[in-house]
């Protein structure tokens, strides 16, 4: 009897300690509010536009919810995977669905759209996974932005053009990030078309580093997709993803989309002030045609209080070779101004107000990133209010 008891002991202790060297964590935000648009397009009004009044999902952080696990492999190395599934909070639809397509029109959402790889990480070399991730710019150079840190959906660039906001993820990816080397870190992604026959057709590859000392930070990274919209099995085929909605919107396909930028902030106490460049060249597959959207932006961030902080952000964006409909301008210019207020009520709740007015001139149509719709008078503002939970 007592050596049963023995028995069970150590292999209990055994299993305790198997266990201890593994977690499967559960974990998501929640972010809900009321939303206000002064002017968006609408085909049942005389005058062409509308002003919208919405309860949204996702003011400032899409809501989500996800799996995220280690495993102990010793030596340093342990095995890794995240399992994230995008949603709204309006109707409980999934997030981040295919693209539409004559063949689809109405395409179903991904279980986990907005994530989802698993791979081997060690303390020394970095981490390399395989599946659905983001890329390079949303790694490195977003959190110079203010869309890509605190502002969120509504302070992206016109139609998210350089994904500073993460609009798309790569499908069929293989990522490494390396270890952090006394403050530099850096990285890059490869995107695989999965067609036989066309290795090139929709394939994505990306690189970014950044360098962090003290209350200074910069970053860079380079961003390349071929053929985006013409393989929906292959690296990118997210229907908010910019190459899509411009190639929808000027009734051509991208050919290539080139993405690169460079960005930094410095904190001086209580304030985070930062400033960012970017372009997206978008080459279309006929007539040997190319968009070019350079967005300039400065941003702050004052934290008044532990619990309360103001946000503020401009951003320039200055458009070539784009048009669309009657436009036939191919020098646009869009300007964008955000500000933000965030109250934490406690360590995982916060509550928050932020408005966002974007400009159009010369005959650019303004919408601001996360609404429906584009002005139809050259401007839109947006107003927003929410609460965001995380567990």
């Amino acid at each position: 009897m007592k050596k049963t008891l023995i028995v069970a002991a150590v292999a209990a202790s055994f299993a305790t300690a198997a266990n201890a060297q593994s977690s499967v964590t559960l974990y998501g935000l929640i972010d809900a509010g009321f939303t206000y648009v002064n002017n968006e397009a609408a085909s049942n009004v005389a005058k062409g536009s509308a002003a919208a009044f919405r309860l949204s999902s996702g003011n400032i952080n899409g809501s989500r919810w996800g799996l995220r696990g280690t495993e102990d492999l010793g030596g340093g190395m342990k095995a890794i995977f995240t399992l994230e599934s995008g949603f709204s909070m309006g109707d409980g639809s999934a997030g981040q669905g295919p693209a539409k397509t004559v063949a689809n029109p109405n395409p179903s959402g991904r279980e986990f759209g907005r994530q989802a790889f698993a791979g081997i990480s060690t303390a020394q070399f970095g981490t390399v996974t395989l599946g659905r991730q983001y890329d390079s710019v949303v790694d490195y150079l977003a959190p110079m932005t203010a869309t890509g840190s605190w502002g969120g959906t509504y302070f992206a660039h016109p139609f998210d053009n350089d994904n500073a906001d993460n609009s798309f993820r790569v499908n069929n990816s293989v990522k490494y990030q390396s270890a952090n080397y006394s403050g530099f870190t850096f990285g890059g992604l490869y995107g695989f078309s999965n067609q036989a026959g066309g290795f090139g057709n929709n394939r994505a590859y990306s690189a970014g580093a950044q360098y962090a000392n003290g209350p200074f930070k910069i970053a860079a990274a380079y961003l390349q997709l071929q053929n985006p919209t013409t393989n929906a099995g292959g690296a990118v085929n997210d229907e908010a993803g910019a190459a899509n909605t411009v190639s929808n919107l000027v009734q051509n396909p991208v050919q290539t989309q080139r993405t690169y930028g460079v960005g930094a902030n410095y904190a001086i106490g209580p304030v985070t002030v930062g400033g960012a460049w970017t372009q997206s060249r978008f080459q279309f597959a006929v007539g040997d045609s190319t968009a070019r959207f350079n967005n300039y932006e400065v941003n702050a961030r004052y934290a008044l209080t532990p619990a309360l902080a103001l946000g503020a952000a401009y951003t320039y964006t200055d458009v070539k070779g784009y048009t669309t409909g009657s436009n036939n301008n191919d020098h646009m210019k869009f300007h964008q101004f955000g500000l933000q207020t965030d109250y934490s009520l406690s360590k995982r709740t916060d509550i928050y107000a932020e408005g966002i007015v974007q400009l159009g001139k010369q005959g650019a149509e303004a919408q601001v990133y996360g609404t429906n719709a584009n002005s139809v008078h050259g401007n839109q503002v947006v107003v927003t209010t929410g609460i965001r939970h995380r567990f």
